[in-house]
Order: C-alpha cells, then sequence, then structure tokens
C-alpha cells in the first residue's frame, strides 16, 4: 500500500522522543494562559512585549473587520489591496527607517518569495547553518548553488567566499537576527563588510528582533547602528507585533522589484484587514511605549542574575533563554514538570535543534511573582 509506511515512520519518530502535539490554549495570550483546563505562566509565547492581548489591537481589529470585511478577497495585484495595507507598509519603513516597505500574508511567504525573486540557478547563497527553516527551503526552492557556513562564523563565511563568489552570477548571505532557537545574534557588522567586499547582497530577518532590539524598537539592525546600509530586512508581524504576516524592507528599488516578481506575494491574498489594522496600532504602541521594552529587558536581567550556574544557559543577548539538557526525554520530563508546577515552558527537541532544550520566551506583562515561581523551580534541577 502507498502509505504503509507512514505508520512506521511515525513509530520511530516516538522511539526517538522526537513526536509532537498540539496543546489548546483557552482565551487570549499573554503572561498567564489557560492550558489544558488549568492557568499556568506562559513562557513560551513569542508574544514578548505582551500586545497579542492588548485590547487596543483587538479594538483595531474588530473596526477594520467591520469597515472592510473578514477577508481581502484577493492578491494584492488584482481585488486584494486596501489602503491599510499601504498604511503598515508605510509604518513598518517608517519604523525599519528604509525607503519603503511591502507586506507579506506571514513571514515564512516574505523570505521564499523574497529569496526565489533575487536569485536563481546561475547565483550563490551562503546561509548560516543555524537559519530559519523558512531561509533555509527559500534557498532550495530557488534553484541557487546553497552553502551553509558554521553558525556565527565570520572567517568560514569568508573562505566560502573567496573559494566560490566568482564562479557566480550573484551572490545572497542570509542569516536570522536573533537565532530562535539559541537567542544569540548574528555578527551583523562583520556581515555587511563581508557583502560588500565581495558584492554580496545581504538578507537579515529580524523575525525576533523587531519591537525587542533598539533604541526604537527596530530590530537588530538598529542595535548595532547599521540603519541605511546596503541590506535587505525581513521580519515577522506575529511575535512582538502580535498579529500575523510578514514584511520586507528596503530601498524603493528593490520593494518595486518584489512587487514584479515575488511569487508568495503576487500569488496569495493579501493579509486580512483585521491582521493589518491590528499590526499598524502595534507599531503605534512600540514608537509610543518605550517602557514595553524596558520592562522586557528588566526581566531577562532578572532571571539571567538569578538562575543557579548548575544549569547550563546557551549564550543570549534576546529574550530567548535557553536551558541545555543531555537528551530529548530530560527536556520532555522537566517540561512535563514544570507544567504541573504551573510553568508553561517546551521543550525544544532535535531533529529541529541540534541538541534538546528548555526555551523560556520572555515577555514584558511577566511580573516579579511570575519570575520568581519559574526560578524556585529551575534552581532545584
Amino acid at each position: 500500500m502507498a502509505y504503509e509506511w507512514l505508520e512506521k515512520s511515525l513509530e520511530t519518530i516516538h522511539r526517538a522522543h522526537w513526536y509532537r502535539s498540539v496543546k489548546a490554549l483557552a482565551g487570549r495570550g499573554g503572561a498567564v494562559v489557560n492550558l489544558e483546563g488549568r492557568e499556568v505562566i506562559n513562557f513560551a509565547s513569542n508574544d514578548y512585549l505582551g500586545l497579542a492581548g492588548d485590547d487596543r489591537l483587538v479594538e483595531a481589529a474588530i473596526e477594520a473587520t467591520r469597515d472592510y470585511g473578514t477577508g481581502s478577497t484577493g492578491s494584492q495585484l488584482l481585488s486584494g489591496h486596501r489602503q491599510l495595507h499601504r498604511d503598515l507598509e508605510e509604518a513598518i519603513a517608517t519604523l525599519k527607517q528604509t525607503e519603503d516597505a511591502l507586506v507579506f500574508s506571514s513571514g515564512y511567504l516574505a523570505n521564499l518569495g523574497t529569496i526565489v525573486a533575487l536569485v536563481g540557478q546561475r547565483d550563490l547563497i551562503l546561509g548560516d547553518r543555524y537559519n530559519h527553516s523558512s531561509l533555509k527551503n527559500g534557498a532550495v526552492l530557488s534553484g541557487a548553488k546553497v552553502i551553509e557556513y558554521e553558525h556565527c562564523d565570520r572567517e568560514y563565511l569568508e573562505a566560502k567566499l573567496q573559494e566560490h563568489r566568482q564562479n557566480y552570477r550573484r551572490c545572497l548571505i542570509t542569516t536570522d537576527s536573533v537565532f530562535s532557537m539559541d537567542g544569540d545574534l548574528c555578527p551583523l557588522p562583520k556581515l555587511l563588510e563581508l557583502a560588500e567586499k565581495y558584492d554580496a547582497m545581504l538578507l537579515v530577518d529580524e523575525a525576533h528582533a523587531t519591537g525587542v532590539l533598539g533604541s526604537t524598537g527596530a530590530g537588530c539592525v538598529e542595535y548595532f547602528h547599521c540603519t541605511n546600509k546596503p541590506l535587505i530586512q525581513i521580519g515577522t508581524l506575529s511575535k512582538a507585533l502580535g498579529s500575523l504576516g510578514g514584511y520586507v524592507a528596503g530601498s524603493k528599488l528593490l520593494i518595486d522589484f518584489l512587487r514584479n516578481r515575488a511569487p508568495t506575494w503576487i500569488y496569495t491574498t493579501g493579509l486580512s484587514p483585521a491582521d493589518t489594522a491590528a499590526a499598524i496600532a502595534a507599531i503605534n504602541i512600540i514608537r509610543q511605549e518605550p517602557e514595553r521594552r524596558e520592562k522586557l529587558w528588566k526581566n531577562v536581567k532578572q532571571i539571567k542574575q538569578h538562575l543557579t550556574q548548575k544549569l547550563t544557559l546557551f549564550p543570549s543577548e534576546s529574550p530567548i533563554l535557553c536551558i541545555g539538557l543531555d537528551s530529548p526525554q530530560a527536556a520532555l520530563n522537566i517540561t512535563q514538570n514544570l507544567q504541573e508546577n504551573g510553568i508553561f515552558a517546551p521543550a525544544i527537541r532535535p531533529p529541529t535543534v541540534p541538541t534538546s532544550r528548555i526555551r523560556l520566551s520572555i515577555m514584558a506583562t511577566h511580573q516579579l511573582e511570575h519570575i520568581e515561581t519559574l526560578l524556585s523551580y529551575l534552581n532545584k534541577l
């Protein structure tokens, strides 16, 4: 039978302790959520600023739905474009301090469509080994020659550029700015130097940095003082911005080109009015309430300072804190014990990552008692 292999494959996944299943949350997201019928402190969310449940985003989404309906009804080049979409693009460009921006229906689609549009079979892509799946899959779909460089290793990357760059028409370097399963940052200034030296484009995925890093929350590019440098910034509206969708920010020339060549924008229904309006509201809050970021970083510092040194905490310059563990089973046991003690923190295991870990996502809306509860349990491990 054509589908018999599925059962055997699932059995293998179970034996390796790699099996995954969804957990349904009830009600709005936040620092405390209802999971499987009980309240737990939420350290599993990418809602770093606590905006996904903010009444202002909810009301913006409701108002947009009343005005425009529930869906955009078509691709943006046909019937799917609304003034709201353009308002969001202008808000993103202002936040990122770029000439223009383009909104996609998800961050994953933004990466796939941009990479496929920029490079092809005559070109070269060099990507960080720990890049997000969307960057890796976009590279494969492009048909370009793909080489992975060792994680954040400038010397390794330059060696590959020296060896291969001259053999290809165009070259694209791709990297996460904040690596989502570790919490560390890419060496952006060094990558920009290499891009300039070897006549390469540089694409930076700001998914976990937008709204969080930088003096105004513009992201890792702002944090490293690389604003206005020649690069391609991609991100998502679904994490610190509390909505859904993705974006590309850069020069007017780049954005105009993508409107005409990015297949995941051209052939996809435009972002819903509700999601679009919620993202606009979130950007306004980020610009008007810097104290949210200040509270977030205060919470991160509190955990780092008081977490026992017996635990292996990965190096991190973001609100993502990971505790290394020896095996998938150990990670599963700890996350289950955490949940039984009222703490929701996921076990991250291979093949998603090379080694097992507990991944903590810190939020601006975590209160001191939430952090103390987490620390009291973790410091007993």
